[in-house]
């Protein structure tokens, strides 16, 4: 398969002496094309860093950057067959939508025909159609994250690099924007990489998942690898809930001396055959499932029960017995 990105033992030092902050920290990555690749994180984690190094607004302090196998490392933004999507979208408030969308065609010099028949294309691609006439300020916050969207497609990139794009969005806007952009993205073939803290949002919409913590990839993986198998402490606490079970009490509930436990493996029973037993310390409702927090000799384990008529939930101070099978049980190596 053709590579998209190679980052090549990039590391990015900002600052000097007691000031110095390795925002990036000697990370090695391959992105294929037309992959949708997700960089996840907690904000300071290095992802935004890495983003930027790729589309040449910050230079790395060492190592590579490759697109399409050729350095790119030295080479300006607009030298870089790559385009972003931000957060605040960007748009020329002055500049009708169509404007806004061809601008990029604009400075390459197309003639103002061309361009605007381009921006319509793409206009009607995001599921604008008809607005090309209107400013931003007469569109809705998804809309213009759309045409945002559009002009950064415009140009044609090899790959489109989104930073956090659907931060400012309502929840119910965020979920149709997600299942829109991963729809956009299968159907025109090219390579998106996404930047997000939001671990739904990754696994939701990814081909792969780079998990950055501290400067430095835990783990690179398929959502699934990521959710079942995190490689490290950090991703088994950061992607998902997750009991994260150490030392005596790990060795007595898993037979592991560190393992993870997805609460939703976790269900209630009988006391015969029962893994644990414990009292109910804490019932949180949330619609599709119910989350109850359970004192085990000490240790607290929670379990996300399926929610529904008929399947009450227990109450606080109530004595209950849980239950999983060995397969739900994830051996982590030592922290």
């Amino acid at each position: 398969m053709t590579t998209a990105v190679t980052l090549d033992h990039v590391s990015c030092v900002f600052g000097q002496g007691a000031q110095t902050v390795r925002a990036v920290d000697g990370v090695d990555l391959t992105i294929d094309a037309g992959e949708f690749f997700t960089l996840l994180g907690p904000s300071g984690s290095g992802k935004t860093t890495c983003l930027r190094m790729i589309g040449g607004f910050t230079l790395p302090t060492a190592g590579r950057v490759l697109i399409g196998g050729e350095d790119v490392t030295l080479r300006p933004p607009y030298a870089r067959p790559v385009n972003t999507v931000f957060q605040d979208y960007a748009l020329f408030p002055h500049m009708s939508i169509r404007d806004n969308v061809a601008y990029p065609l604009m400075v390459r010099k197309v003639a103002r025909a061309e361009r605007h028949r381009r921006a319509d294309e793409l206009l009607a691609l995001v599921q604008l159609p008809g607005v090309g006439d209107r400013r931003p300020a007469q569109l809705s916050g998804g809309q213009r994250q759309r045409v945002a969207l559009a002009r950064a497609l415009v140009s044609q990139p090899q790959v489109l690099l989104l930073d956090e794009p659907l931060g400012a969005l309502d929840l119910k806007l965020r979920e149709q924007m997600q299942s829109e952009l991963k729809a956009l993205q299968r159907r025109l073939g090219i390579t998106f990489l996404f930047i997000t803290h939001d671990q739904h949002e990754a696994l939701s919409m990814s081909d792969r998942i780079g998990v950055f913590n501290a400067g430095k990839l835990e783990q690179v993986g398929t959502p699934q690898q990521v959710y079942d198998t995190p490689a490290t402490h950090f991703v088994a606490q950061f992607v998902g809930a997750a009991n994260v079970l150490s030392g005596e009490a790990a060795r007595r509930l898993t037979g592991h001396a560190q393992a993870m436990l997805r609460p939703e493996r976790i269900t209630l029973g009988a006391t015969e055959g029962a893994r644990a037993s414990g009292t109910v310390a804490e019932v949180q409702y949330f619609g599709a499932f119910t989350r109850v927090r359970v004192d085990v000799a000490g240790t607290p384990l929670q379990a996300d029960l399926a929610a529904g008529p008929g399947q009450p939930a227990p109450k606080t101070g109530q004595a209950v017995h849980l239950h999983w099978n060995d397969g739900a049980v994830h051996a982590l190596q030592p922290a």
